[in-house]
């Protein structure tokens, strides 16, 4: 006879920030595309790609592996996410279903965090100007973790700081290096793609691909 695996119930949502709440990514790209045409390199979304989900430890690495190690990182660290924080404070981009998912999370008493590679100064600085900080119950960054996605301390350590099994936890995501994190730390984890669908090894390690944050809702149900 065939056995079935009960469901869990989830307790918890962790939220990645770049590219699953916030529609960011197309907007870094450009930015990296501005920099790197002014200082005469050739950059695509193909490069970019393989930053995306990465601490900056992480990002910098795949620019030094794909222009040398003279390439002028900093400087091009330093002025992108200048022009990128500029336009972010004039207008975050939400993602389509958000502001109706986490409505729907604190009405039916889910906990939330986020759980982000990116800085804690970038990250306080965006969600207070998207205006939504109050459906979150705490945020991890990734200057607060020893290691980066894909190890899965952040998501390990964000089950920690809402009191909960990382069985009733639930992950959502965007980038392959925060599916596998997830799944090495052996928490379910919805994969809402960005700018990249993710490759069938990473694929088969998320607990289902979805196309909309709307989706997240009838899941939990």
């Amino acid at each position: 006879m065939q056995k079935y695996k009960e469901k869990i119930m989830k307790k918890a949502v962790i939220f990645d920030m770049d590219g699953l709440m916030i529609d960011s990514e197309r907007v870094t790209y450009e930015e990296y595309c501005r920099k790197l045409e002014q200082l005469g390199y050739s950059f695509d979304e193909a490069v970019y790609r393989l930053c995306l989900g990465k601490n900056k430890q992480g990002i910098c690495q795949v620019f030094y592996d794909h222009f040398g190690t003279a390439f002028p990182m900093t400087e091009v660290w330093d002025d992108v996410h200048i022009r990128l924080d500029e336009r972010l404070a004039k207008e975050v981009p939400l993602k389509a279903g958000l502001l109706e998912l986490l409505k729907y999370l604190k009405a039916n008493n889910y906990k939330t965090i986020v759980a982000t590679s990116s800085a804690r100064v970038r990250v306080d600085v965006i969600l207070k100007n998207a205006q939504i900080e109050q459906y979150f119950d705490d945020t991890i960054c990734g200057d607060e973790v020893i290691h980066g996605k894909p190890n899965p301390e952040i998501f390990l350590t964000a089950c920690k700081k809402l009191n909960v099994a990382p069985s009733e936890a639930l992950v959502l995501e965007d980038s392959e290096s925060g599916i596998l994190a997830a799944y090495d730390g052996k928490i379910d984890v919805l994969c809402i793609p960005d700018m990249k669908y993710p490759e069938a090894d990473f694929a088969s390690k998320a607990t289902k691909i979805i196309s909309s944050l709307k989706d997240v809702i009838e899941y939990l149900k």
